[in-house]
């Protein structure tokens, strides 16, 4: 997902209902020092379900047919 900007990243999650975050994480020196514009993150939790995990990775695939 190198060429993909993340905010286009957590845009098309967001549109399938999956939340990430997107941007400097608080982190804008650091992001700066290593040239990074900025990242995306998932966290998963305990509560999370296989179901999810599927939406996440269908979205990513779209992410890649996409934007390639």
């Amino acid at each position: 997902l190198d060429k993909i900007h993340p905010h286009d990243i957590g845009t098309m999650l967001d549109s399938l209902g999956i939340a990430i975050r997107a941007g400097h994480h608080c982190a804008m020196p650091v992001m700066d020092f290593y040239k990074v514009p900025a990242t995306a993150r998932v966290s998963f939790a305990m509560y999370n379900t296989k179901e999810e995990i599927d939406v996440l990775m269908t979205g990513i695939e779209s992410l890649i047919e996409v934007f390639g």
